[in-house]
């Protein structure tokens, strides 16, 4: 008998109040669909002389635990801001670049034009060319993704599920229905 394929659970988890209980609720559910789970807040970092090299610990710890896994869940339901955490989005390109089985979920159902859409409080303009611009300048592409078209694409293109859900927010970060949905296609493909 083979071993389970191992998961690692990426996500803006780790800076919930209530990080372990999450955690610990996400890792109970992938052993349930039969997979093992690699959770960043399960590491044990080691002691650092300063705040730099703690970080540089956590990063190393966090990129072991990524090559020892077989594939990502990577969740890109947008963190202080219109976007995914930073950290999972450098987990799912680093996942995606090993080659490793990638999936994906968020727990909003609006586009990433649509979220940069209304921080730019609707107010866009056309130029010459016909693009969408920002009152900055900045250019706006609509590609109907859930993210960046980069994650979202890169997901797909490997093959790999994107599950989309409206939570509500109060359980922006603690409805795991989308989180399911990934790991019961993964079931699926086994």
């Amino acid at each position: 008998m083979s071993s389970p394929l191992k998961l690692y659970l990426a996500g803006p988890e780790v800076f919930l109040p209530d990080a372990r209980a999450v955690l610990d609720e996400k890792a109970a559910m992938t052993r349930a669909y039969g997979f093992e789970p690699i959770c960043p807040g399960d590491l044990v970092i080691p002691p650092a002389p300063t705040k730099h090299q703690f970080g540089l610990n956590i990063s190393e710890i966090d990129e072991s635990f990524m090559n020892r896994a077989d594939g990502v869940i990577a969740n890109l339901t947008p963190f202080r801001g219109i976007a995914a955490d930073p950290g999972t989005v450098f987990e799912l390109g680093y996942m995606c670049g090993a080659g490793k089985i990638v999936s994906a979920y968020t727990n909003v159902v609006e586009t990433h034009f649509d979220r940069t859409l209304a921080w730019y409080d609707g107010k866009l303009t056309r130029d010459a060319d016909g693009r969408m611009r920002g009152s900055d300048g900045h250019s706006l592409e609509d590609f109907e993704m859930i993210e960046n078209l980069m994650l979202h694409g890169g997901v797909v293109r490997r093959g790999g599920h994107i599950a989309i859900h409206k939570a509500s927010p109060d359980r922006l970060y603690h409805d795991l229905t989308a989180f399911e949905e990934c790991l019961r296609v993964l079931a699926e493909k086994r």
